[in-house]
């Protein structure tokens, strides 16, 4: 047992107008660190182009349908502020899905023990039929669904870490008791949601925010007090990570302190729950993180931990 690392060139294709923060580089800055002799035993994996049928447990197929009618032939096509399609864009998240959709099949079917999916755009932001926050498709929720309905289990849990609140994941599951979803993030900071008082239709999301300026000691507190707790609870029979690192003390688009060495504490939690729970079944996909140094050293300390625990 070991652990995959999912992307694909298609994830290069999804081009943001310049100076946008959510760019190519990113995947570049990872796929170097992970080049280094510790990661050779990595299983590398090509995302496939998740299918409609795995889209459509997230997202109905009219936003499907909306999304391709607005792919520009070249240039830009701005879906908000923030958010763009580039010619490259569908492909790129279809891929980004696909990989959490595969990693959910090698960590079910016993190839992996977990799984790092090395993707963009990301996911967390996009809600049930609006695309925002540089996000096209709720990649983590769809991987979960697919556990859910193409492998039968009747519990999962998505863990999320980005500095910024998944909105798109609590809304795609809010309805849904069968998924957890347990997250940490900065508040007040963009999307303006993550109260912890937003608990889901079964009280089943568990929001953690944290005040601007808040290190290591107080993430690790509330993720010990709060999180953890309700991850034990819920028992899933495997785990999905929102893994954004964007709580860096080094990121331009917040204000929290983290180091390399909290990702990698959070990550051994998770992992750890996920032996007790599922078997040690653990899907990570990337979410943010946006300046390149402290990404690439945050995403090879995820990836160290997520390898030591694959080898247990």
């Amino acid at each position: 047992m070991t652990t995959a690392l999912i992307t694909h060139p298609d994830c290069l294709g999804h081009v943001n107008p310049p100076g946008h923060p959510e760019r190519v580089e990113r995947l570049q800055a990872i796929a170097a660190a992970l080049e280094g002799e510790e990661f050779a035993y990595l299983v590398r994996v090509e995302a496939p182009l998740a299918e409609d049928a795995q889209i459509l447990r997230a997202h109905p197929a009219r936003y499907l349908a909306s999304l391709a009618e607005r792919l520009p032939e070249r240039s830009f096509a701005a879906l908000d502020a923030d958010t763009f399609l580039c010619p490259g864009s569908l492909a790129a998240a279809r891929r980004a899905a696909g990989a959490v959709v595969q990693g959910v099949d090698m960590v079910m079917g016993g190839e992996v023990r977990n799984a790092f999916c090395a993707v963009r755009p990301p996911g967390h932001h996009a809600e049930t039929e609006t695309p925002m926050g540089f996000c096209l498709l709720g990649n983590a929720v769809i991987g979960a669904r697919h556990a859910l309905e193409a492998h039968g289990l009747a519990r999962v849990a998505i863990v999320d870490f980005d500095v910024h609140h998944g909105n798109g994941t609590q809304d795609l599951v809010w309805n849904d008791a069968r998924i957890l979803f347990a997250s940490t993030q900065q508040m007040p900071l963009y999307p303006g949601t993550g109260a912890a008082s937003e608990r889901g239709a079964h009280g089943q999301i568990v929001n953690v925010p944290l005040p601007p300026g808040a290190g290591g000691a107080e993430f690790r507190a509330a993720f010990g007090a709060k999180v953890l707790p309700a991850l034990e609870a819920h028992a899933p029979e495997l785990v999905v990570i929102s893994a954004g690192f964007d709580a860096h003390h080094r990121d331009p688009l917040a204000n929290l302190n983290l180091r390399e060495a909290d990702f990698a504490w959070a990550t051994a939690e998770i992992c750890a729950l996920a032996d007790r729970h599922a078997a040690g079944r653990v899907v990570s996909t990337l979410e943010g993180g946006y300046d390149l140094g402290a990404l690439a050293a945050s995403v090879a300390a995820h990836v160290r931990v997520l390898m030591e625990r694959g080898h247990g």
